[in-house]
């Protein structure tokens, strides 16, 4: 049987949806969760991870397919999932809360940290919100690879390297089954500051990590292999649904890593020639829908891996998408900051921002 377009099960759920009262029903949940299922399908992706997280709790959670289809082994929530370009929200996260305890400021040149970069006339602010100086003004760029530098502005504010700078700042906010790069497993403590515990702890999730697979156009996946090894401020950063609950509830308790002036400053962009804002903040796009301010990221490794952040702040609600192929951000134009271009996204503010 012919399968329905994307689109059209996005808005059948959104018509279906319309007269019940209050999104959070479990029936309004549960009728996400078919569609979201369709989607996958639809998308050939062959395991996925979600979660809808409120203002203070996850409000529901669903594993899809197989995280290895060859051994049968079904996607779980603690299945770890590469983050690729998502995990830019943590990291901006770390620089901006480095700039607000005064180790580094946000219009630092990037030669102060990596006098060889072919961006060193650039600013930190310039490189996370991917934005060029330009004779009339700033304009965007979605470049990830861009972010090199910020690496070494964040290693020169923890003391430490780049990765263990942020392997703290997932312990500090319990997320035990994120590990920074593959190959830190490859280390012997106490290099880095790594203790052999926490290396042990990095081996035992990676052994679980999802197969990633690459997709035809009739659907057949195949294994692949991921591409990202080491952890950059753009990719290697693996994690899990779980812990991505606990990153998102973190910056809506307002303490850890962000206070809620720091985290209103990661979500404001900056402004191009036209005097509008430009799509992308410090480690977020930020967009309008319905009236609604939503700021999102996502990640992609062609033919390996993809994934999704989006959240309403209005409304505390959030959803977290992990996948082991690229079926959540391609063919999607995400890059240009429009998250409306992808179903899975519509599919979401279709419920959540009416």
């Amino acid at each position: 049987m012919r399968r329905p377009p994307l689109l059209l099960l996005a808005m059948a759920l959104s018509l279906s949806v319309g007269a019940l009262v209050h999104a959070a029903d479990d029936l309004v949940l549960s009728r996400f969760s078919d569609y979201l299922e369709s989607l996958r399908t639809q998308a050939g992706i062959p395991g996925l991870a979600a979660a809808i997280v409120g203002p203070a709790n996850v409000n529901w959670e669903g594993a899809f397919g197989h995280q290895d289809v060859e051994r049968n082994i079904a996607t779980r929530l603690d299945t770890p999932f590469q983050l690729d370009g998502t995990a830019q929200a943590i990291v901006g996260s770390l620089a901006v809360r480095c700039a607000s305890d005064g180790w580094l400021a946000i219009d630092d040149p990037v030669s102060k940290f990596a006098p060889s970069s072919p961006d060193a006339a650039a600013t930190i602010r310039q490189l996370l919100t991917h934005t060029t100086a330009g004779v009339n003004g700033l304009t965007f760029s979605y470049r990830p690879e861009r972010l090199a530098p910020v690496a070494a502005a964040v290693a020169g504010c923890t003391d430490s390297t780049f990765r263990w700078g942020m392997s703290a700042l997932l312990e500090r906010m319990a997320m035990m089954e994120s590990v920074p790069g593959s190959d830190v497993v490859r280390l012997t403590a106490p290099a880095e500051a790594f203790t052999a515990s926490a290396l042990q702890r990095y081996s035992d999730v990676l052994r679980r990590l999802a197969t990633p697979y690459a997709v035809d156009a009739r659907g057949r996946a195949t294994p692949s292999s991921y591409v990202a090894s080491t952890l950059t401020p753009a990719s290697g950063l693996i994690s899990t649904v779980i812990d991505l609950e606990k990153f998102d509830l973190a910056l809506k308790k307002g303490s850890y890593p962000l206070r809620p002036d720091a985290l209103a400053f990661a979500w404001t962009p900056p402004t191009g020639a036209n005097g509008q804002p430009l799509p992308h903040a410090y480690g977020w796009f930020v967009q309008a829908y319905n009236g609604e301010r939503i700021v999102w990221q996502f990640g992609v490794s062609d033919n390996a891996s993809s994934s999704m952040i989006i959240t309403v702040p209005r409304r505390g609600v959030t959803l977290i998408l992990l996948a082991n192929s690229q079926g959540l951000a391609r063919p999607f134009a995400l890059s240009a900051g429009d998250v409306t271009v992808s179903p899975f996204a519509r599919l979401f503010l279709s419920i959540f921002v009416r």
